[in-house]
C-alpha cells in the first residue's frame, strides 16, 4: 500500500507540473532562461569561489562580462546581418523565378509522357503534401512566436532573465544543498546516481553543445564569407546556431548556400567550395568536435532529440524549446535505469532468486 501511495504521489506530482507548464508557459520564458544561464555558468562560479571570491562576487562578474560579451557582439552584428538579410530578401524572388524558369519545362516533358489521369494525381499529391507541410510549420512557427517571442516576453528575457540568473546562480548550492535535504532518506542514494548521470547528460549536451555550434558558426559564417557568397554569414551564423538539431544545421545550411551559390556564380568551382565549406563543418562535428566537447556519455539518439525539440516547440512555444532537451535527458536516464532494474528482476529472469545473467553483462 505504501509503493502504491508513493507511485500516486509522483502521478500527481508530475501531473500538476505538466499543467503548470501548459498554463504558465506564456510567462515562464526568462525564468527557463536564468535557470539555464546559471545552470551552465554555475562551474566557471564555483572555479572562482575557489579563488578566494564570494559567491555573491563571482556570480556578478560572470553575469556582467556575459552581458557585456553579448551586447558587444550584437551591437557589432545588427548592422552587418541587417544588409544582408535586406540582401537575401532580394534574392528569394529571384532565384525562386531561376528555379521555376529550369524546373517548368522538365515538368512540360513530364506532361507530355504521363497520362491526363496520372499527371492530375502527382499534381494533387504535390499540393496536398506541401499544404500539409505549410500548415505544419506555420502552425509550429505560430506557436512558438506566440508561446516565446511576442513583444511582452521578449523584454521580459532581457530584463528578467539577467535577475533570475543572477540569484540562482548566487544561490546555486544553497539550493541544491537544500534540496538534496529533502530527498527520502531510503532512496536518497539511488536517487543521487541517476541525478548525477542527469546532470552530467545535460551538462554534456548543453554546455558540450553550445560549444559546437559557437565553432560551427565561426566556420561557416567566416568560410562563406571568405568565399564571396552573398548573404554568406547570415547563413554561416544561421546554420550554426541551430546545429544543436543533429545534421539539420548543415543540411540547410547546405540547401540555401547552394541555392544562392548556383544563382550567384556561373562557374563550377565556387559552387563547389560553397558546398566543400559545409562538407568539411559537418565532418569536423562529426568526427572531432563532438567527441570531444559533447562525448558518448550523453546516450541521446538524434531522432529523439530532433522529436523533443519539435514536441516542445508544439507544446509550449519556445520556453518548450528550452526545455525539451533537459526533459529528455531525465526521461533517458529514468527509461535506462528503469531497464536495469527489470532486467535484474524476476519479472525478467522468471526466478525468485536471480542468478541468471543478463544479456548485456560479460561472460
Amino acid at each position: 500500500m505504501a509503493r502504491d501511495r508513493q507511485i500516486l504521489f509522483w502521478v500527481v506530482g508530475i501531473g500538476v507540473l505538466l499543467f503548470l507548464l501548459s498554463v504558465l508557459s506564456s510567462v515562464l520564458l526568462p525564468f527557463v532562461a536564468g535557470v539555464g544561464v546559471a545552470y551552465f555558468f554555475d562551474p566557471l562560479a564555483d572555479k572562482l569561489e575557489k579563488k578566494g571570491l564570494s559567491r555573491g562576487v563571482s556570480a556578478s562578474l560572470i553575469l556582467l562580462g556575459f552581458v557585456v560579451v553579448a551586447t558587444v557582439g550584437i551591437l557589432l552584428l545588427i548592422p552587418v546581418l541587417h544588409g544582408q538579410i535586406v540582401e537575401f530578401m532580394r534574392l528569394v524572388p529571384k532565384i525562386v523565378n531561376s528555379a521555376q524558369s529550369y524546373v517548368l519545362p522538365q515538368l512540360e516533358q513530364l506532361r507530355d509522357q504521363l497520362s491526363p489521369e496520372a499527371l492530375e494525381r502527382v499534381r494533387q499529391a504535390l499540393a496536398d503534401l506541401s499544404g500539409s507541410g505549410i500548415k505544419w510549420v506555420s502552425r509550429l512557427l505560430a506557436n512558438i512566436w506566440s508561446g516565446g517571442l511576442a513583444f511582452f516576453n521578449l523584454l521580459s528575457l532581457i530584463l528578467i532573465a539577467p535577475i533570475v540568473a543572477f540569484y540562482l546562480l548566487r544561490d546555486w548550492d544553497l539550493i541544491t544543498g537544500k534540496l538534496n535535504a529533502w530527498l527520502p532518506r531510503h532512496a536518497a542514494p539511488t536517487i543521487r546516481q541517476q541525478l548525477s548521470e542527469i546532470d552530467a547528460t545535460i551538462a554534456g549536451f548543453v554546455r558540450g553543445q553550445a560549444t559546437v555550434c559557437l565553432v560551427l558558426s565561426v566556420i561557416y559564417g567566416v568560410g562563406l564569407t571568405v568565399a564571396g557568397l552573398k548573404s554568406g554569414l547570415l547563413v554561416g551564423l544561421g546554420a550554426g546556431l541551430i546545429s544543436f538539431i543533429p545534421y539539420l544545421g548543415a543540411a540547410t545550411g547546405l540547401l540555401i548556400g547552394l541555392g544562392i551559390a548556383v544563382f550567384q556564380y556561373s562557374e563550377l568551382v565556387p559552387i563547389i567550395v560553397v558546398a566543400g565549406i559545409f562538407v568539411f563543418g559537418q565532418t569536423l562535428e562529426s568526427y572531432v568536435l563532438t567527441p570531444r566537447l559533447v562525448g558518448d556519455r550523453v546516450g541521446l539518439h538524434p531522432v529523439w532529440i530532433i522529436f523533443a525539440l519539435l514536441a516542445g516547440g508544439a507544446l509550449f512555444g519556445f520556453t518548450g524549446v528550452l526545455l525539451a532537451v533537459p526533459v529528455t535527458a531525465v526521461i533517458g536516464v529514468l527509461v535506462r535505469f528503469s531497464i536495469d532494474r527489470y532486467l535484474d528482476s524476476p519479472l525478467y529472469t522468471g526466478v525468485q532468486n536471480n542468478t541468471l545473467k543478463r544479456p548485456d553483462q560479460p561472460e
